[in-house]
């Protein structure tokens, strides 16, 4: 990681299956250049604080965007969620969750606690390339943060 240049996507993700198809669906469309995968909560959290092996992370190059699945080792994605917005500086970076999940309990739990945007992956390829186009379309070059 170049740390002079901007985090586009911190990918929060811990199967490695959906790892590599949304590099590759980002990578087909062009989208990102700089993406940090961690495979836990627990690692996404010291990411984002710059804790831990990310002590000497510049903290001011914050994600453009977090990527974050809800089943995940160590921390939720729901916890991780939930720490992120309510810190008052962190809670600006825009997290979309993107997971398998379409239970009803975790969309509702996703919004309330702060998610910008939930996103079921689909089971297809294509789709799911699709699908990280639009997203990535969207929140990298569309969408204007603080």
């Amino acid at each position: 990681m170049n740390g002079s240049s901007q985090i586009e996507i911190l990918l929060v993700e811990d199967n490695p299956n959906d790892v590599e198809l949304t590099l590759r669906a980002l990578k087909k469309n062009n989208i990102a250049n700089n993406i940090v995968v961690v495979p836990d909560g627990e690692e996404a959290l010291e990411f984002i604080f710059a804790k831990g092996k990310y002590v000497s992370r510049v903290d001011e190059k914050e994600p453009r965007v977090i990527l974050l699945d809800l089943k995940l080792p160590k921390v939720s994605g729901l916890e991780v969620l939930e720490i992120i917005k309510k810190d008052p500086v962190k809670r600006k970076i825009p997290v979309v969750v993107l997971t398998s999940s379409k239970e009803e309990n975790d969309i509702i739990e996703s919004y309330r606690l702060g998610v910008n945007s939930y996103i079921v992956k689909p089971v297809d390829f294509e789709k799911f390339v699709d699908a990280v186009r639009e997203l990535g379309l969207y929140w990298l070059l569309l969408n204007q943060i603080p």
